[in-house]
């Protein structure tokens, strides 16, 4: 199980590197940086080393101002060549994080609902964000940083020799406890890492959904029970950080035992060697140096290494969702510049779950410019139809065509720019009033705008607002009524100028007085275009052209309001009955 675990890590830092491909002259760029910065750094020792011998200890005060000269050069161009390191390391990095947050965005945006049905919106947060986070310190403090450091390593080890090799055979018997000590720490907070992704992910999902469902908390009443599973998250979210802190105040201390003891190893070796004309002075002051050179890169990549295993989590986890093929095919070439709008179900079945079928054997048939409306009780799969027909799922069986194409053969992205759906639970985005009828869509011009708020009846109430249509919308729609988001939605609707109109429940959250507003301009709308109307209302579809009564996903009856009416024990009879004796 180690070796493959290893051999996927290993194939996941290749994929990761492989990111870094659009900007390769940048990446090799900042390689050569490495290479060239570690023979540079390690070479100012000696320079230190030769300034003591051969120039103080000779009294030769020109030759020592121009070594001086020398090193202050050597210096000034490390710190150059480090600023350019460390400046493109991180636009290279920041290039990469760019591009992958897109590409994660983009694939989110293009996920089937089933996926949202599944998923928490935090864990979807934590992916977008934090995990691409987690990759720039991969990219800015892993894998090019790690190269520099085992690059400066041997680089030092090769300027020691060459200095004293006494001394640096001396100083090498410490490193064997400092690798030892460096492991333990890197599996020890590897773990603990892990720990730490796992519960800010848990703790994203539940922020996000206590957050955006806080109505609901406190109009229950339950902000202390919330308050008590969030410190039980929060507390093991704290827990999961301490733990990792502890391994860091262990391992340091004990890197800087080793280090001491490599130092006191030397002065007495090299004291010995000195007085025994075996080792220079300039050696024994430069000493010091390396093993400052040597040893913090080592402890460093302890560090960088466990930044690399939790850049690869992170990365395994953002690749998951590139790699989720649970997607909508978009296969279709059939392109058109308006549908007529005949639609037909031929024995369509769907689950959202195997084997528990929400539509079963489904078949009706609507003409261009008619008006189906669809009733049933809850959960009897009224939702279902329009989702399938906007293909936000895939149906398990059967088939839907519209004007004769099965809509498997439409362009998916053309084919639902066709259809408008106004909702019961109308969201709203943070932005002008302008903005949110719009959406995006700059071919819709303000005077558009105001043409179709005033046919809806919607212009008096977004007039009189301090800055009209300019009016800022806080999130969802927070400082609109119910009523007045969804004029704003049916505004919205009217000014795209849909092939295919679809009500679901969109007059159930509007009082009486704002129903009789809008529904002269609704009747208007549906006159022009193929309408589906999803209504507990039963008086707002009596003039439909067809109704379609479902029954546990289940079609059990269809045909106008007065045939339907007319059938004996009828279901919709009875529920037309049901709501109007409850009414009076």
């Amino acid at each position: 199980m180690k070796q493959k675990n290893k051999n996927f890590d290993l194939k996941l830092l290749l994929r990761l590197l492989s990111e870094m491909m659009p900007y390769k002259f940048l990446f090799f760029f900042c390689v050569s940086m490495a290479i060239i910065l570690a023979p540079i750094s390690a070479v100012r020792p000696y320079l230190i080393s030769v300034m003591v011998d051969d120039y103080i200890f000779q009294a030769d005060i020109p030759g020592l101002q121009m070594i001086a000269l020398i090193y202050v050069g050597v210096v000034i161009l490390n710190a150059v060549l480090r600023y350019f390191f460390i400046y493109n390391t991180a636009l290279l990095s920041q290039n990469v994080i760019k591009d992958l947050r897109v590409r994660v965005f983009s694939k989110i945006t293009s996920m089937p609902l089933s996926y949202f049905d599944k998923t928490p919106i935090g864990q979807s947060t934590t992916r977008t964000i934090n995990d691409n986070e987690t990759l720039n310190n991969v990219f800015t403090q892993g894998m090019i940083t790690m190269a520099a450091d085992v690059i400066s390593i041997f680089a030092v080890l090769g300027m020691m020799f060459f200095t004293s090799w006494r001394l640096t055979v001396i100083v090498l018997v410490t490193v064997p406890f400092l690798i030892i000590a460096t492991y333990v720490f890197k599996e020890k907070v590897r773990i603990s890492y892990q720990k730490v992704r796992t519960q800010l992910a848990e703790m994203n999902a539940f922020l996000q959904e206590r957050i955006s469902g806080m109505r609901i908390v406190q109009i229950f009443n339950a902000e202390q029970q919330e308050m008590d599973k969030f410190e039980a998250i929060n507390k093991k979210y704290t827990r999961a950080n301490l733990d990792s802190i502890l391994y860091y105040a262990i391992f340091f201390p004990v890197v800087e035992l080793i280090s001491s003891l490599a130092f006191a190893l030397m002065v007495w070796w090299g004291t010995s060697g000195y007085w025994e004309n075996t080792i220079s002075f300039g050696a024994l002051i430069s000493f010091p140096m390396y093993l400052n050179m040597l040893f913090r890169p080592i402890r460093l990549l302890a560090d960088k290494f466990n930044t690399l295993q939790m850049g690869l989590v992170s990365g395994e986890r953002i690749y998951n969702i590139l790699d989720d093929e649970s997607k909508i095919q978009n296969e279709g070439k059939t392109v058109v510049e308006k549908l007529k709008g005949k639609i037909e179900f031929s024995n369509v079945s769907f689950a959202y779950n195997k084997d528990q079928y929400v539509l079963k054997n489904i078949d009706f048939k609507m003409n261009p410019g008619e008006t189906l409306a669809i009733v049933g009780s809850t959960g009897s799969g009224k939702t279902t139809i329009i989702n399938i027909l906007n293909r936000f799922y895939e149906i398990n069986g059967g088939s839907i065509s519209i004007d004769g194409e099965d809509i498997h053969n439409y362009e998916l992205h053309q084919y639902r720019k066709h259809f408008v759906t106004v909702l019961q639970d109308v969201f709203l985005f943070n932005g002008s009033i302008y903005d949110n009828i719009r959406l995006l869509d700059n071919s819709i011009t303000d005077k558009d705008i105001i043409q179709a708020s005033k046919m809806i009846g919607a212009h008096k109430f977004i007039e009189v607002l301090p800055n009209g249509y300019n009016q800022e919308v806080l999130e969802r729609g927070a400082n609109l009524s119910m009523g007045q988001r969804q004029l704003i939605s049916f505004v919205r609707a009217l000014v795209h100028n849909p092939d295919i109109l679809i009500l679901d429940e969109a007059t159930s959250s509007i009082d009486t007085e704002t129903e009789s507003i809008i529904q002269y301009a609704i009747e208007r709308l549906i006159q022009k275009r193929t309408s589906i109307i999803i209504a507990h209302r039963l008086s707002t579809i009596r003039h439909a052209d067809k109704i379609m009564v479902l029954d546990k996903g289940l079609l059990v009856e269809f045909g106008s309001h007065n045939e339907l009416m007319k059938k004996p024990n009828g279901k919709y009879q009875a529920l037309y009955e049901m709501q109007f004796a409850s009414t009076d």
